[in-house]
C-alpha cells in the first residue's frame, strides 16, 4: 500500500499537512524499488521525508502487523543515527565556550577511569570522529536478555570496562567505528550540563526544533504510536532500551520530526543550532577511500553528508547533498539495508540492489555451503550454520544472516549484498560469487588450504573445559558447552 503526504514547511517549524496525488519529489526508480522490495518482504514498512529546495513531501510504503498504513506519527528507533544528535551537541558547547574538541574526554568524568596510551589522553574530536582508539563495543556487554542487550547496561558497566580497558594505539591514530566511544562522549556532554542525556538532547536540540514525538525514553506517546520492529530474517525484533550509551543510539523519531531535523542540518529552516551543524558536518579525516567524517557526519566523494543507522528490528537513512539543495530521511520497522534507495533518491546516478524475496530450503541442504571461502590474499568470508540459518563473516567485520533466494542464491538484508554459490561436475559447492560493487569470485578452501588459525586440531577433553563460558560475538552471546569430546556453541 502506498501513500503521499505533502509537508510545508515554515521558518517556525509549523507543519502544515495536505494529501498529495502521487509522489512528487520521491524519483520513479526509488518509488518501484521501495514498491518491489515492500511485495518481496524485504520491509514491512518504508517512510520517506524528501526535501527539495522550500519543499518536503512524505511518501509510505507498505502496511504495519495491524494493516494501518504509517504515517508522519508513527514512531521508529533510528539507532546511530542518534550519534549525529551527540555530535550537534558536541559542536553546540565548543561554540559556547564550554570546551574545546582537543579537550581530554577525562578532564569532563572525574569519576571514570579513562584509558590512554603513551600520555596520550582521548580527545572529545576523537571520540566524535572514531578515532579514540576504543572497540565497536564493550567487552562486558553480557545482556541477561540478548534481544535486548544494551538494557542492562549501565554506567557502572561502562566505568568498568573502561578502567580496564589498554587501548590498542594511540588515540588519533586510525579510525575505528565505536559505539562506545559516542556512548563515552554522551555521557561526557550530559555530565558537563549536570544532566541525563536524555534530558539534554530533549533541552537542547528536539525541543527547539520542535520535535515532539521524539526521544530516548520509552514514553507511553511515543509507545503507542511505536511500529514494531523486525530483524533481518522477519521474526519480530524487541525494541532496544540503552541506558548506559544512550548517545551512540537511544532516539526513537518520526519522520515528521526528521524531517524538521534534516531541514535545520541543511540550512533551509532557521534554528539556533545552524552554527553547531555546520560545526559538525565539517570533514576532518578520511573515513576509507571514498568518505570523509565530520563530527559523526559521514562526507561521500560525491559530496553526500549522510548517516546510517540501525537496531536489530529497525533501518535509517539520513542524507543530503553538500549545497543543501535535496535530502531524504528513510524510516523503516525492518532491519533490512536501504543505504542505496537514499543515495539514489539524492544522485541520478546512484545503483539499486535488486529486490530479492527468501525462500525456504530443507536445513540438510545448508550444511553444504559451510565453509571458508577466499575473496582476497588475507581476505576470506566464512559460511556457517547458526539454529536453522546460514551466516556470513567477512576477515575483521561482523557477522550477518544470508537468506535463500534460490537453491544456491542467497542475499542479505542488513547489506546489498548478494551470494551466488557453484559447485563442481560431481554437484560439491567449489566456490561462491559475492555481489557488492561489482562480482568477487571466491574459490572455497580445502582444510589444508586454510590459514593455520582456522585448521581443525586434536585437544584433549581437559583442555577444552577451559573454553567453556559465554562470549561476546558481534551476533550477540555465544554460549560455549562441552560435549563429551568437543565443543558446541
Amino acid at each position: 500500500m502506498r501513500a503521499s503526504l505533502g509537508l510545508a514547511l515554515s521558518l517556525a517549524l509549523c507543519v502544515a499537512a495536505s494529501l498529495s496525488a502521487s509522489a512528487g519529489l520521491l524519483p520513479e526508480r526509488v518509488a518501484r524499488a521501495a514498491q518491489e522490495r515492500i511485495a518481496a518482504g524485504t520491509y514491512q514498512t518504508l517512510l520517506f521525508g524528501v526535501v527539495d529546495g522550500e519543499t518536503s513531501e512524505l511518501v509510505a510504503f507498505g502496511s504495519l502487523a495491524d494493516g494501518t498504513p504509517p504515517d508522519g506519527d508513527t514512531v521508529y528507533e533510528i539507532g546511530s543515527v542518534t550519534k549525529t544528535f551527540t555530535a550537534t551537541l558536541l559542536a553546540r558547547a565548543v561554540l559556547a565556550g564550554r570546551v574545546t574538541l582537543d579537550k581530554p574526554v577525562a578532564a569532563l568524568l572525574p569519576d571514570f577511569k579513562i584509558p590512554s596510551r603513551a600520555g596520550r589522553q582521548i580527545t572529545l574530536a576523537e571520540l566524535a570522529t572514531h578515532r579514540s582508539g576504543l572497540p565497536a563495543l564493550p567487552f562486558n556487554l553480557l545482556p541477561k536478555d540478548q534481544a535486548n542487550p544494551f538494557a542492562d547496561y549501565d554506567t557502572a558497566k561502562l566505568k568498568a570496562f573502561l578502567a580496564h580497558y589498554q587501548l590498542p594505539r594511540d588515540p588519533g591514530a586510525a579510525f575505528e567505528y565505536s559505539d562506545v566511544g559516542f556512548g563515552l562522549l554522551g555521557q561526557a556532554l550530559a555530565e558537563l550540563e549536570h544532566t541525563t542525556y536524555d534530558a539534554l538532547a530533549r533541552d537542547a536540540v528536539l525541543q527547539p526544533l520542535g520535535m515532539t514525538m521524539s526521544g530516548t525514553a520509552a514514553t507511553h506517546a511515543l509507545g503507542v504510536r511505536l511500529a514494531p520492529g523486525h530483524d533481518a530474517r522477519d521474526k519480530p525484533a524487541m525494541n532496544w532500551n540503552i541506558p548506559g550509551l544512550a548517545g551512540t543510539g537511544a532516539l526513537r523519531s518520526t519522520v515528521r520530526d526528521m524531517l524538521r531535523y534534516l531541514r535545520a542540518n541543511m540550512g533551509i529552516d532557521a534554528s539556533p543550532l545552524a552554527a553547531a551543524m555546520k560545526l559538525a558536518q565539517q570533514p576532518r579525516h578520511d573515513m576509507d577511500r571514498t568518505t570523509r567524517i565530520g563530527l559523526a557526519w559521514r562526507i561521500s566523494d560525491k559530496g553526500i553528508v549522510w548517516h546510517p543507522g540501525m537496531t536489530w528490528g529497525y533501518r535509517t537513512f539520513l542524507g543530503f547533498t553538500g549545497d543543501g539543495r535535496r535530502g531524504v530521511v528513510i524510516l523503516s520497522n525492518t532491519a533490512a539495508d536501504a543505504d542505496d534507495l537514499g543515495f539514489a533518491t539524492l544522485l541520478a546516478d546512484a545503483p539499486l540492489a535488486p529486490a530479492h524475496k527468501a525462500i525456504t530450503l530443507p536445513s540438510s541442504s545448508l550444511d553444504d555451503y559451510e565453509g571458508t571461502y577466499k575473496l582476497a590474499d588475507k581476505f576470506l568470508l566464512t559460511v556457517f550454520r547458526l539454529g536453522d540459518g546460514l551466516f556470513a563473516r567477512a576477515t575483521g567485520q561482523q557477522a550477518f544472516p544470508i537468506l535463500p533466494s534460490a537453491p544456491d542464491e542467497f542475499f542479505a538484508k542488513s547489506w546489498a549484498i548478494g551470494i551466488s554459490f557453484t559447485r563442481d561436475a560431481k554437484g560439491a559447492v567449489n566456490g561462491l560469487v559475492l555481489h557488492q560493487n561489482g562480482d568477487h569470485a571466491a574459490p572455497k578452501l580445502t582444510a589444508g588450504e586454510l590459514p593455520p588459525e582456522l585448521r581443525e586440531v586434536a585437544i584433549d577433553v581437559a583442555t577444552l573445559s577451559d573454553y567453556v563460558g559465554k562470549y561476546r560475538a558481534t551476533f550477540g552471546v555465544l554460549e560455549v558447552a562441552l560435549k563429551d569430546d568437543h565443543l558446541e556453541a
